[in-house]
C-alpha cells in the first residue's frame, strides 16, 4: 500500500495497541517503529510518557494484513527486540481507534505546596463523582510548587468548577478549572491589582508611616470593613490624614515597595509571549507609574494623590479608582489593545477586585480574602505570582526556555507576617 493511499481505520478494523515499559535511553521510540515498519502497519496514535527515568511508550497501529501468522510474527519480533533492550513489551488486540471523548472537555490545574497523594485522589474522585472521565494527566511544574493538569471530558466546566471549588478548600489545595479549547491560550490582556497582587505592600500604609499616622489610618480601614464607609469614603478618610507630608516621601515609598515573588518573571515570561499586561489600583500613580516603567507594563491606572507646593494636600485628583472603576478599567484596556473581554485575564485579592474579576475571562484570587475566593473563577494561595502561568497551560519548561526566570527577592522574615496581616484587614 502506497504511502498516498492510507488505511481507512473504522471501528470494525482490527488494531493492535503495543505498550513499551522500562529504562529510558536514546533510540527507544526510533526503535520501536523500525521494528513495526517491517509488517508495513499505520500508526493510529501514539503516547509517551518519562517519569523518574522510566518509560511508558504506547502506539496504537493497524493489525497486519491478515494471513501467514503475520501478527504472531510481530508480536515475537517486538517480544525479542524489547527484550534485547532490557524492556519489557505488552502488545493487545483490539478493533478500532480510541472511544471518542465525551462531550464538555476542561483543563483542571491542580496546585500543591506540597502536593500530596490524599489531595489527589479527592481530586480524582470528585472528577469521577461529577460524571467526568480523566483522559490525561501531566506535569507543569516541580517548583515553586507542584502543579499538574487534568484533561477531562464527560462533564461540563461550570459544573465541575463548583464541585472542585468545594472539595480543593477542604484539602488545602488550589484548583482551576477553564474549558478546553483555543480560546484557554488566546488570553492576550493580563490586568492585576497591585496592592498585596503585584506588590507585598500596603502603599496607603507606607505613605502612613511616613506621616506618622499607620494608627488613624488603621482606624479608618477598620471603619470600611465594618461596613461604616464605602471604598470612595474610606479613601476620602485615609488620604486626608496625609495633608503636609512632604513630596519626597513618594520617592522614599517607591524604593520600599517590594515586589511579589514571581511578579517578574510572570511579566517577562507574558511579554515575550505576546500577551499585554497591565495594572489597575486602588492606590496611587505616584506608585503605578514607576511600576509600570520598571517592569514594561503597557497599561496603569490609579488614583492621584495631589501635590500642592510641595506637600501632599491630603485630596486625590481625577476619576476615582474603585470596584467599579477597576472593571471600568479593565474594559478600557482591552478596547485600547484590541482583545475581547473573553481573552482577558483579571488577577485580584480583594472586595474591591471583584467586579474586575467577574468580567475577565478569567478571574484569579490571589491569596484572597474568602469571599473573593468563593467568587473568583480560580483561586492561587502560594506566595508565588508565576503560578498564574500554569493556569495558562504554560509549563515550567517554556517560562525557563524564553530566560525569564530569575530569582525574586523575598520579603524579609521579620516584616513579611506583620505586614501579610495588615494586607488581610485592608480590602484595598
Amino acid at each position: 500500500m502506497s504511502a498516498s493511499q492510507p488505511r481507512q481505520t473504522t471501528d470494525a478494523a482490527p488494531t493492535l495497541l503495543v505498550k513499551i515499559f522500562g529504562k529510558d535511553r536514546p533510540g527507544i521510540t526510533a526503535g520501536l517503529f523500525e521494528t513495526l515498519a517491517a509488517y508495513s502497519l499505520d500508526v493510529i496514535d501514539i503516547e509517551q510518557v518519562v517519569t523518574r527515568g522510566r518509560i511508558v511508550l504506547c502506539a496504537l497501529v493497524t493489525s497486519p494484513d491478515t494471513g501467514g501468522g503475520a501478527e504472531g510474527e510481530l508480536r515475537a519480533t517486538v517480544h525479542s527486540w524489547a527484550e534485547s533492550l532490557k524492556l519489557q513489551a505488552e502488545i493487545i488486540s483490539g478493533t478500532g481507534d480510541n472511544r471518542p471523548r465525551g462531550s464538555g472537555r476542561s483543563h483542571v490545574t491542580v496546585l500543591g505546596h506540597p502536593l500530596s497523594a490524599e489531595s489527589t485522589a479527592a481530586i480524582a474522585a470528585r472528577i469521577t463523582a461529577t460524571g467526568g472521565n480523566i483522559d490525561r494527566i501531566f506535569r507543569l511544574a516541580k517548583y515553586p510548587v507542584t502543579a499538574v493538569e487534568f484533561a477531562v471530558s464527560g462533564t461540563g466546566t461550570e459544573a465541575l468548577r463548583t464541585a472542585l471549588a468545594t472539595e480543593a478548600a477542604g484539602i488545602g489545595v488550589d484548583v482551576a478549572v477553564v474549558s478546553a479549547g483555543l480560546q484557554r491560550r488566546a488570553q492576550r490582556l493580563v490586568v492585576m491589582d497591585v496592592d498585596s497582587t503585584l506588590i507585598q505592600d500596603e502603599v496607603i500604609e507606607l505613605f502612613a508611616a511616613h506621616a506618622g499616622c499607620e494608627e488613624q489610618v488603621a482606624e479608618v480601614t477598620a471603619r470600611a470593613m465594618a461596613g461604616e464607609l464605602d471604598f470612595e469614603q474610606s479613601l476620602h478618610a485615609r488620604v486626608a490624614l496625609l495633608a503636609g507630608l512632604d513630596a519626597s516621601a513618594v520617592a522614599k515609598v517607591r524604593a520600599e515597595v517590594r515586589l511579589t515573588p514571581g511578579a517578574r518573571t510572570l511579566i517577562r515570561t507574558l511579554k515575550r509571549m505576546g500577551y499585554q499586561v497591565g495594572v489597575v489600583s486602588g492606590g496611587f500613580t505616584q506608585v503605578t507609574d514607576g511600576l509600570k516603567d520598571q517592569l514594561g507594563l503597557d497599561f496603569a491606572a490609579a488614583n492621584t494623590l495631589e501635590i500642592v507646593d510641595g506637600k501632599l494636600t491630603g485630596r486625590v485628583v481625577g476619576e476615582i479608582v474603585d470596584r467599579a472603576g477597576k472593571a471600568r478599567l479593565l474594559r478600557r484596556f482591552a478596547a485600547e489593545a484590541g482583545v475581547p473581554l473573553s481573552q482577558t485575564v483579571a488577577i485580584g485579592d480583594g472586595a474591591n477586585d471583584l467586579d474586575m474579576l467577574n468580567a475577565a475571562g478569567l478571574g484569579v484570587a490571589f491569596n484572597a480574602k474568602p469571599v473573593v475566593r468563593r467568587a473568583a473563577h480560580t483561586a492561587v494561595n502560594v506566595p508565588f505570582l508565576d503560578t498564574v502561568l500554569y493556569l495558562l497551560g504554560i509549563t515550567r519548561e517554556e517560562v525557563e526556555e524564553v530566560g525569564t526566570s530569575e530569582p525574586e527577592v523575598e520579603a524579609e522574615p521579620a516584616t513579611a507576617p506583620a505586614r501579610a496581616a495588615k494586607t488581610r484587614e485592608s480590602g484595598s
